[in-house]
């Protein structure tokens, strides 16, 4: 099995050779197939026939491997748009060529992409295979009658001229991976095997495996369809069914099994099974689906909130966007598994996937760390939101956007985001929609000129604009589309005009109803339509946001906006990136991840961080984690913790100790005057002793500390920080730091975290920002690194 990669598995023998290079061998259908593809950026060239006439020298091919995204390769601009980054965007080519030794002429072929931002249009040997608009969901090509034994050629072209088009990053490019599938004449179609569990406890599991056969095979075909079910290391279960499939046809069939004392998909213990399925004719084995599959029950009640398991739990769930600083949304797997035990360590257990599908592995990493995810299909319908082009709220906003591709493929891209992503026990919601009701942006309704609308554009209603009440019959669409391919979970969406929206039908369209920053209405609107499942989809991280949800049994969860920073969204240049998150582009932690973790983490802690104000510390704006100031100034310094009480100590001697009681008046905390040394802080329950935390004044910079931490293929995530001598971090002496290699290592990318540099991010250099900066370096085999700065010694150390 590929990367844990869910796929079809037959072709005993076969060899692929791609420009002359042995790649693959043997009982792989699904081929990853991201290595050795070119790329021009050619804005002016819109037709394949403008390609191919085009002067050899005219054009700069250059290599790449995919995941690729040009527009992360910038440069950043005040020309472009604040809503996407100040990145271009613009028309790219791709193309690969390679041979195909062993072609078996009686043999079926995929070619398979997972997300293509935009507008994508793809040929194989010049033969035209189709157009996709969106830009976030997965899709793919028979390419089989095209293909021959020798020089076959795939050309790419993406078009994100309309670069102004996102309220958000999107990257351009073939940014997630691409797979070439091969099957037998009769096979499992793509996506077409479908695990639930209709029955769920404890005690006993009930297992249904829906099946899709096609076949191009000129005969009826007798087959036998076998399916089983293994743990870590035993078969749980199995069972098989005689069927036909229909000459040229399709067959649709479903096999049962039971297990007995499953072991259950839970956050805290998320166990996974492996599901088989084969396909097989006269003792032949035609075709082999497997994937990581789990048990779990859910249940969403209008009075008591949400259950997984038969358990009443409440969701602690964050927001993410796809992109991670230098990568763009081009992102490694292990870089997204660091950040997600980044999120473990938080407290989090569940994800919103806003405002589209994300990569393929980010869902089994999900599966596999246990988190709880809402997958969501759109940011807009049929009609364009607002896109900020000189800053969010400034200016005069642009237009463009995926809408006006909705009419002809909404339903069916929603449709794939289900197909593709169904067996994931991790998925607990689909969402058809994100702020699809922002008031006035489109849509608007009378009740605008009355009463509390706190996400609003302009003043009242707006009487040109479109009716709210075009929502509903929309959403009746799409909620019954998600319906046609899965109705083990709830369809919602995210609504950001509540009021607006409930003079509609769109709130009874969903199953369950997420409300964006509308904390105010939860209790009056629970009285109001005592049916209506409602949580938060979409949350502020002030501390009544989160009592709003403790405090209401009704209310299941808070997805917090959001955990990364991410590029786009952005304040007037030269910022570019929102630094909404409370973790950095880089992965580090702000102070107000601890915060969040006092709340989220059962697990005792403390925190200290400083500030100049006692309003800062009720705010909890303009926090740092350093004990820095002029002796004799008085400081305030901020106490997050979830124990019962903290002591705080300077240079060793007590300041107090205080019970920590959060409250929306006001948060725990000390004024203090500044004295160089060591500030401590010291937690208490039941009066002992269960945690600590201490920060000290920080001397001038005096080397440069290094630790390394390696994940899946090869990638190593690199820290540096600036330390004194007594290895204290350095903020405020920020250096450019250079790095140079010995052998096959290759830097695939610097961040430090800072919202407004527009240093290049394909640059063997890189600036740290309070201390810091993360570097990605992929190694295949032993290299030498070296790490340097002005002024400071330099690090040399030999990569195994």
């Amino acid at each position: 099995m590929l990367n844990n990669l869910k796929h079809n598995i037959f072709l005993l023998g076969l060899i692929l050779f791609f420009n002359g290079q042995f790649v693959f061998s043997q009982e792989q259908g699904k081929l990853l197939f991201n290595d050795h593809w070119e790329f021009v950026k050619a804005d002016h060239i819109t037709t394949l026939e403008a390609l191919q006439a085009a002067p050899v020298d005219e054009l700069s091919w250059k290599s790449v491997n995919l995941p690729h995204d040009w527009s992360v390769e910038g440069p950043f601009s005040s020309e472009w748009a604040s809503g996407t980054g100040f990145l271009p965007g613009g028309i790219g080519w791709y193309r690969k060529k390679f041979d195909l030794k062993a072609l078996d002429e009686n043999s079926e072929y995929e070619l398979y992409f997972d997300g293509v931002y935009k507008n994508s249009e793809v040929w194989i040997n010049g033969h035209y295979l189709g157009k996709r608009p969106n830009g976030f969901i997965a899709f793919f090509y028979e390419i089989g009658e095209y293909l021959q034994p020798t020089e076959n050629e795939i050309i790419v072209k993406v078009d994100h001229r309309e670069y102004a088009d996102s309220r958000y990053y999107t990257g351009s490019g073939i940014y997630r991976n691409v797979y070439l599938i091969t099957k037998s004449p009769i096979h499992f179609k793509t996506w077409g095997v479908f695990f639930s569990t209709p029955e769920v406890s404890s005690e006993k599991a009930m297992v249904k495996v829906q099946v899709d056969i096609k076949s191009s095979h000129e005969k009826t075909t007798a087959v036998q369809i076998k399916a089983r079910l293994l743990d870590a290391s035993n078969e749980v279960a199995a069972t098989e069914f005689g069927s036909f499939v229909p000459a040229g046809d399709e067959n649709h069939e479903a096999l049962y099994m039971a297990v007995d004392r499953p072991k259950l998909w839970s956050p805290d213990d998320p166990n996974l099974y492996k599901l088989e399925v084969s396909l097989w004719a006269d003792g032949q084995l035609l075709d082999k689906y497997v994937d990581q599959v789990g048990f779990r029950s859910i249940r969403f009640d209008a009075d008591e909130g949400f259950f997984l398991n038969g358990e009443n739990m409440l969701i602690k769930g964050v927001c993410i966007h796809h992109d991670a600083g230098t990568f763009g949304a081009a992102v490694p797997k292990a870089v997204w598994a660091k950040r997600l035990e980044t999120l473990k360590d938080l407290g989090c257990n569940a994800i919103r996937m806003s405002h589209y599908p994300h990569q393929d592995y980010i869902y089994e990493l999900c599966d596999e760390m246990g988190f709880m995810v809402q997958d969501e299909a759109f940011d807009e319908w049929e009609r364009g939101k607002n896109k900020w082009i000189e800053g969010w709220n400034v200016g005069t906003p642009g237009n463009d956007g995926s809408y006006d591709a909705f009419a002809e493929w909404g339903h069916r891209d929603v449709q794939d985001m289900v197909l593709r992503s169904r067996n994931h026990p991790s998925i607990i919601m689909w969402s058809v929609g994100n702020e699809i009701d922002y008031p006035n942006d489109p849509y608007s309704h009378p009740v605008l000129d009355e009463g509390r609308n706190p996400q609003i554009y302009g003043k009242g209603y707006q009487k040109d604009n479109p009716p709210a009440s075009q929502l509903g019959p929309l959403a009746e669409g799409l909620v019954a589309a998600v319906k046609a391919v899965d109705t083990t979970r709830p369809v919602t969406a995210a609504l950001a005009g509540v009021t607006m929206s409930n003079h509609t039908s769109y709130p009874e369209a969903l199953d369950i109803v997420g409300y964006n920053y509308q904390e105010y209405r939860y209790q009056e609107d629970h009285e109001a339509y005592p049916d209506r499942v409602i949580y938060g989809s979409e949350n502020g991280d002030a501390l009544s946001a989160w009592q709003a949800v403790t405090e209401n049994k009704h209310i299941a969860s808070q997805f917090l906006w959001t955990a990364f920073d991410f590029l786009g969204e952005a304040r007037p240049w030269p910022v570019r990136s929102s630094g909404a998150g409370i973790i950095d582009m880089a992965g580090y932690p702000k102070p107000d991840f601890y915060f969040r973790k006092s709340l989220w983490n059962a697990a005792p802690m403390v925190y200290l961080g400083v500030t100049d104000k006692e309003e800062n510390v009720h705010r909890r704006r303009r926090i740092q984690d350093s004990w820095t100031g002029e002796e004799g100034e008085e400081k305030w310094v901020a106490v997050y913790a979830n124990v019962d009480e903290v002591e705080l100590w300077l240079n060793g001697e007590s300041l107090g100790r205080k019970a920590i009681e959060y409250s929306s008046e006001g948060m725990p905390g000390w004024p203090v005057i500044f004295e160089k040394g060591t500030l401590k802080a010291v937690g208490f329950n039941n009066g002992e002793e269960v945690a600590a935390y201490e920060i000290n004044s920080p001397g001038k910079a005096d080397h440069l500390e290094v630790s390394m931490d390696e994940g899946e293929s090869g990638i190593v995530l690199m820290d540096i920080e600036l330390q004194d001598k007594e290895g204290n971090r350095v903020l405020s002496d920020d250096r450019d730091i250079q790095f140079e290699f010995d052998g096959s290592a290759k830097l695939l990318g610097l961040e430090s975290g800072d919202l407004s540099s527009h240093e290049d991010y394909r640059a063997d250099h890189r600036k740290t920002y309070q201390g810091r900066l993360r570097a990605y370096i992929q190694k295949d085999a032993a290299s030498k690194v070296k790490i340097s700065t002005k002024g400071l010694q330099t690090i040399k150390l030999k990569m195994e």
